[in-house]
């Protein structure tokens, strides 16, 4: 990550992660025979974080109560990780070997928001929604507050939906 959060996604590569690490580069290109073997081991761990909060905030009492609270501490946090994060996702729309994280991904919000919104065309309006609240929140110069997300959200999950 601190190589994608120093450079972008081009300034990684098996000789630069292995400097970082205190590796050989032929011990890296064993494990991650490609840069995008790199990646994707990288964004699978970033992934599994994301996709493990979503599984709680289904768990909640208020499912979107706390989603909008992991949404704004997402957006508050403006660390160079969480760049890279958002660049590792972006780049799944050009690179074939991340698609499967952005489907992982995809796939637990789904199932977090199928029991509030069971019609797929407003679950996947509902969705894109949150995917565009994480970048907004993250972008915007002010942070957003959990009330502030949440609002939003019940404007995209009306209540008579659930």
């Amino acid at each position: 990550m601190r190589r994608i959060a120093d450079g972008g996604v081009v300034a990684v590569t098996q000789r630069s992660v292995a400097a970082e690490a205190g590796l050989t580069p032929s011990l890296v290109s064993y494990h991650y025979p490609t840069v995008d073997a790199l990646l994707s081991a990288t964004l699978a761990a970033v992934n599994d974080a994301y996709v493990a909060a979503l599984e709680r905030c289904a768990r909640h009492d208020d499912p979107l109560r706390a989603l909008a609270g992991f949404v704004a501490a997402c957006g508050a946090d403006r660390g160079p990780a969480v760049a890279a994060e958002y660049e590792l996702f972006l780049q799944a729309g050009r690179r074939p070997a991340l698609r499967g994280e952005w489907e992982r991904w995809t796939a637990a919000l789904d199932a977090l928001l199928l029991p509030l919104v069971p019609d797929p065309s407003r679950r996947l309006a509902a969705a894109a929604g949150v995917d565009g609240l994480f970048l907004r929140c993250w972008c915007d110069h002010r942070p957003w507050a959990t009330t502030d997300v949440e609002r939003v959200l019940r404007a995209l999950v009306p209540a008579d939906l659930v």
